[in-house]
């Protein structure tokens, strides 16, 4: 083992000098009636304060006296027995100034103590993992940095409200500053979201001082629990090009539900699912379908993330191609006669059977040829076509139906060629005829006057006598039969000779005709209806006051009969401003259509075409001259521009010219106006990508929160969140939701040691990287060469070793990547043992030692960190040491004297360069 230093060495042969010398000096005293005295003896003062000293003595007159420290000094008042000295900015842990006199030949000393504390200020507790497995333990870490003395001040750490452990550290040296408090947690469901803190309390009343309490700021755990299973997929076996079919996905037992990501896809297609939660179970629903592109074998994924873990499940899925067969007639409707060409076929790899008939080879056609007769018409030809898939075999069929198209026939058995019938008894008119197309039997007489109503059971009358043609006609040809009905009748007005309505137009001549039929032949006049004594007689022009309702009446000597008679007077169309304007403005959206009503009789039928441009040739949807339930449909769209309104009736026309214009709301979507936009911090700023589609065109204006967009150069974190873009016309307004992410390159934020203090051979000491950013950093380590047996947590952010040897001592390295960039940090860890032991017997042995290790201490604080040589530090619960040299030098020292425990020892952070010097001093 090697002995100490030349330095100490002296140190230590002039603290046994200085001892005999006090022993001597202080029996000397004792016999004197004069002393020294410092006021205040004992003092504690937080850390940069100030205190007065007084230093008197009752000597009459003093040679000269002082007060010895190393403090800072800001004022001094003197007397002839007292010196009063103002000391500030005091920092040191404890410290002892010397109140001396010269008093007859002999030096009188007083000694005090001053001890410093420093308040809780820095309460932190480091960082938790993003995601934590429930039933794993995790590691809770509280750090205090400089606050002290350490012997007074109690650790909490907390699980909310609750108490998770305590410690005291009562009994640490009184110039130990700073402390860490570490803990292990088991992970657990009810864990999820809970907020972890920790709280320091500084307790000085018993120094006559108070209590001084701070708390670290929550940090919020979020644990997860994922099944080991894979997810069960729901899938068909086949899926047919241009098919849609649902497919779903399964996983239970995970939590929480609601944080697991699901992928669903088909080949590269990402089939964005619905996901249903229930409890702690989730199902992803969506439609798959398949496209020519896709045909042949294709796997269905489902994977489903939760923690940074993953499940997942593949499916196979045959895609194929099968379209339905086709059946095609060289004529679908051909003429009796004439030959017929029936052909099926089908895909390439199908076989086709018509008829029964199959073909030669998959993929050929089969046909079949007819000539046409009337039996052939409504004939059914069948089209099978089979296709093996993956060892099943798939059908499908197609029919077509042959019209054979033939001329009428009026056959005696369905048309007769005379009736007789009586007055009275209802009977039915019969006459059918065969042929395709159905012909249309219409029976009429050959005067052109009455027509009889076929199939319908009526009575029969008078107005039925006489000859009928019956003509049976389709687009092959006709038949015609002429059929003879007598019937005895009494007189009768009927519509032929009497019509209910007449309708005559403006400006011509008409005469009201009502002839009665009756034997003998009746006598008819006709009254206007509500004026009696005016009848309608003779030829007339007509006018629209001629309109109107006439009593018409027949008479003769078998009876009379009477009937109302109504004349309507017709005309052109006339447009007028008011009820069809010359100019119109759609508004899209609005649900109203033109509006342009025509007065005429009848009522003109109105069209507006475009004229020129883009509307050439497109018509103008109308509203309805009067409310309906028939709605007509409002248009999406219409195209403005010039149309020509045309109103027409059997009488006429009449045209004006319409200017249509076109307008429509503000509409913002996901093409326009993306909802979920991400920056980059550092890059330009720009502003969101948001637009409107409108006539007129729509004003954009988009705010975070109420604030106006901000005009700066760079893209920074803070533009992250939620911004609100409202668009805005004459028409309306329409509004997005816009959430903002930005991705910021990794810093490593901190890299420490745990424990802080000097790690032994054989000892265990763990190394912890936390990195800031955005995406999450993927982290690594380099670690001196020879390292073994070295543990990684699972997100690499904490690095063990267990049983440490000299070859774990050296620099470690921690780097931070992400998609943006990669930063490091690096750290020196020591391994070293004990090089001194020092065993003194006795009491005077033991005051000795005290005094010798007083004056190390006041030697190297005083003399040798003065000198920027070393700073010596406390560890914890060890009495090791460590000095700083070289560009390391002043911020290790600097560190030491702030940040107590935590700086000192096996570990120094080293991020650039520089060479590292340690002293070990162990106690026994």
């Amino acid at each position: 083992m090697p002995g100490p230093s030349p330095g100490l060495r002296r140190a230590l042969l002039g603290l046994w000098a200085a001892l005999g010398l006090g022993l001597f000096g202080l029996s000397a005293v004792s016999q004197e009636p004069f002393w020294a005295d410092l006021q205040p003896r004992v003092a504690f003062v937080e850390r940069g304060g100030s205190l007065w000293l007084n230093c008197s003595t009752n000597c009459p007159r003093p040679e000269r006296g002082g007060l010895e420290t190393s403090l800072r000094r800001n004022g001094t008042q003197r007397g002839l027995r007292w010196l009063a000295r103002q000391l500030v900015d005091i920092r040191e842990p404890e410290t002892q100034p010397v109140c001396f006199f010269r008093c007859a030949r002999r030096t009188l000393q007083a000694r005090g103590l001053i001890r410093t504390f420093q308040r809780p200020d820095r309460v932190e507790l480091m960082q938790l993992p993003p995601w934590q497995p429930v039933g794993e333990n995790f590691t809770l870490s509280c750090r205090v940095p400089g606050a002290g003395p350490r012997a007074s001040l109690t650790l909490t750490l907390l699980r909310g409200a609750q108490e998770l452990i305590r410690r005291s550290f009562a009994g640490e040296p009184p110039r130990a500053r700073g402390a860490v408090l570490t803990a292990t947690v088991l992970a657990r469901r009810e864990d999820h979201g809970a907020n972890f803190s920790c709280r320091a309390e500084l307790d000085l009343r018993p120094h006559g001082l108070g209590l001084f309490e701070n708390s670290s700021a929550p940090r919020e755990l979020r644990t997860f629990s994922l099944s080991p299973d894979s997810p069960r997929l729901t899938t068909p076996r086949f899926l047919e090009v241009g098919s849609e079919r649902p497919v779903s996905c399964t996983l239970d037992r995970l939590f929480p539900a609601t944080e697991a990501r699901v992928y669903l896809a088909l080949g590269d297609q990402n089939l964005s699912p619905d996901v249903t939660l229930d409890g702690d179970a989730l199902v992803a629903t969506a439609t798959a379908t398949a496209s020519a592109e896709q045909e042949g074998a294709r796997q269905l994924v489902c994977n489903v993330t939760l923690g940074g873990e993953n499940r997942e499940t593949r499916e196979n899925v045959t895609i194929y191609s099968f379209p339905a067969p086709l059946l095609t007639l060289s004529e679908p409707s051909i003429s009796e006669g004439h030959m017929v060409t029936v052909t099926c076929a089908a895909g390439a790899q199908a076989l086709v059977t018509l008829e029964g008939v199959a073909a030669a080879a998959p993929g050929q056609p089969v046909q079949l040829q007819l000539n046409a007769t009337e039996n052939d018409d409504r004939r059914s030809f069948f089209c099978n076509a089979t296709l093996d898939v993956d060892g099943e075999t798939l059908i499908k069929n197609r029919s077509a139906e042959l019209r054979v198209l033939y001329a009428p026939r009026l056959d005696d058995s369905d048309c007769p060629r005379s009736w007789t019938w009586p007055e009275g008894p209802e009977q039915t008119l019969r006459c059918e005829a065969r042929g395709n197309p159905e012909p249309s039997v219409h029976c009429a007489r050959s005067d052109g006057g009455a027509v009889l109503a076929l199939g319908l059971l009526g009575p029969v009358t008078r107005a039925l006598s006489g000859t009928y043609r019956c003509k049976a006609a389709n687009d092959q040809g006709e038949a015609v039969k002429d059929v003879t009905l007598t019937v005895e009748y009494a007189p009768a007005l009927d519509s032929v000779g009497c019509p209910e309505r007449i309708t005559w137009v403006e400006g011509t001549e008409a005469s009201l005709v009502c002839v009665a039929h009756g034997v003998p032949p009746p006598d008819v006049s006709c009254e206007r209806s509500g004026e009696l004594g005016v009848f309608l007689e003779g030829l007339l022009l007509v006018a629209p006051e001629h309109a109107g309702t006439y009593r018409c009446e027949a008479t003769n000597a078998r009876g009379s009969a009477a009937k109302n008679v109504i004349i309507t007077v017709e005309y052109g169309p006339r447009f007028e401003e008011p009820n069809c304007p010359s100019n119109w403005t759609w508004v899209e959206g609005s649900g109203r259509l033109f509006s342009c009503e025509v007065d005429g009789k009848p009522q003109p039928s109105v069209e507006c075409v475009g004229s020129g441009g883009a509307t050439e040739g497109v018509l103008l949807p109308l509203a309805p001259p009067d409310p309906s339930p028939r709605v007509p449909s409002i248009p999406s769209d219409l195209a403005p521009g010039t149309y020509i309104c045309n109103a027409t009736n059997r009488h006429g026309s009449a045209a004006k010219t319409v200017i249509v214009s076109a307008e429509s709301p503000p509409e913002m979507d996901e093409s326009t106006c993306p909802s979920h936009q991400t920056w980059l911090e550092g890059a330009e700023a720009a502003a969101l990508a948001c637009a409107a589609r409108g006539r007129p065109s729509p004003g954009v204006h988009c705010s975070r929160e109420g604030t106006p967009w901000p005009e700066q150069q760079r893209v920074s974190r803070e533009d992250a969140g939620t911004y609100h873009c409202v668009a805005t016309n004459a028409h309306g307004t329409d509004s997005r939701t816009v959430t903002v992410g930005v991705e910021y390159r990794p810093v490593v934020a901190e890299l420490a040691a745990s424990p802080p203090g000097g790690v032994r051979p054989g000892g265990n000491f763990t190394l912890t990287c936390r990195a800031e950013a955005w995406p999450p950093a993927q982290i690594s380590w380099r670690a001196p060469p020879g390292a073994l047996n070295i543990g990684l947590s699972s997100n690499n952010s904490t690095l063990s070793v267990a049983g440490a040897m000299g070859s774990h001592g050296g620099e470690y390295e921690c780097a931070a990547t992400n998609a943006h960039g990669r930063h490091a940090r690096r750290i020196t860890v020591r391994v070293a043992g004990p090089w001194l032991w020092v065993a003194v017997g006795g009491a005077a042995g033991g005051a000795a030692l005290l005094a010798a290790g007083a004056g190390l201490a006041f030697y190297v604080q005083s003399t040798a960190c003065k000198k920027g040589e070393y700073n010596v530090q406390e560890a914890e619960s060890s009495g090791e040491a460590v000095c700083l040299n070289g560009a390391g030098g002043g911020a290790g020292g600097a560190a030491g004297a702030e940040g107590g425990p935590e700086a000192a020892g096996g570990a120094a952070e080293s991020p650039t360069e520089g060479e590292v010097f340690a002293i070990q001093l162990t106690s026994a």
